[in-house]
């Protein structure tokens, strides 16, 4: 009797599997250690312990980014940001394209980081400066050389920045693209660093929640994806194998 309890729940076992890969699939996070929803000059970048750095020893004669592969509409962005000894310049490009694939240089809004700019809106290859944040407010609240707290929110052509919980941008912008890529960016000049820590990311696009439901939270480049039944729950759910259960509970006995 046990062998064949046995045989029963290997053979559950493998009917089962297909339809937890069916429903659930494999979950996507936002940004992980193999940055593989990412591309770039990945010489310059990694992700670890849930921060990404971006790093220039010997300097750059160009701006370079680390590009999302998918592009985004409507969303939340927000995580703690650092220039190491307050040197160099980065930013997060919005609704952006790659200029030129080759340096991964960007055309797009940028949400800007460094000197007076921090907090600014700033187009890249796109006319300049869209809105620059209060001067005195970014020297009032900045941190130059410790983690600051951005936060980026963007829907349909309205823009809202805020720089350690204080607005420095908010207001519509007609040239808005209506979708593009997210891409960190690594300023030409200086040896520099930058780390990017305690991301988190919400989709806002109406196309996200007519296929997922209400957004959701992205900690850290956590899934989307809720987290799959076990095959046996997933099986008893659907009304497949209904003396599994049972059988089960005989077999630990």
């Amino acid at each position: 009797m046990r062998y064949l309890c046995m045989l029963m729940f290997f053979v559950a076992l493998s009917l089962a599997m297909p339809f937890q890969h069916i429903r659930a699939g494999t979950p996507k996070k936002f940004i992980d250690s193999e940055l593989s929803g990412w591309e770039g000059l990945t010489e310059y970048w990694t992700y670890k312990d849930g921060a990404l750095v971006g790093a220039t020893p010997k300097g750059l004669k160009f701006n370079t980014f680390l590009c999302s592969k998918k592009k985004y509409g409507d969303f939340e962005l927000k995580f703690q940001v650092r220039l190491k000894n307050g040197d160099g310049n980065s930013g997060v490009q919005i609704r952006s394209s790659i200029l030129n694939p080759k340096q991964f240089a960007v055309a797009g809004p940028q949400c800007d980081i460094g000197q007076v700019y921090w907090g600014s809106l700033y187009g890249e290859h796109f006319g300049g400066m869209m809105k620059q944040a209060p001067t005195e407010l970014v020297k009032k609240i900045l941190k130059e050389k410790e983690f600051n707290d951005y936060y980026i929110k963007v829907v349909g052509d309205h823009v809202t920045i805020k720089l350690n919980g204080e607005t420095t941008v908010d207001g519509d912008f007609p040239k808005m693209p209506k979708e593009g890529i997210i891409a960190w960016q690594l300023h030409a000049g200086v040896p520099m660093e930058v780390t990017f820590k305690k991301i988190q990311f919400k989709d806002l696009s109406s196309k996200s929640q007519e296929k997922g439901g209400s957004p959701k939270k992205l900690d850290s480049g956590a899934s989307t994806t809720p987290e799959p039944s076990s095959v046996y729950e997933e099986s008893a759910r659907r009304g497949l194998f209904p003396n599994l259960r049972a059988r089960m509970g005989r077999f630990r006995r």
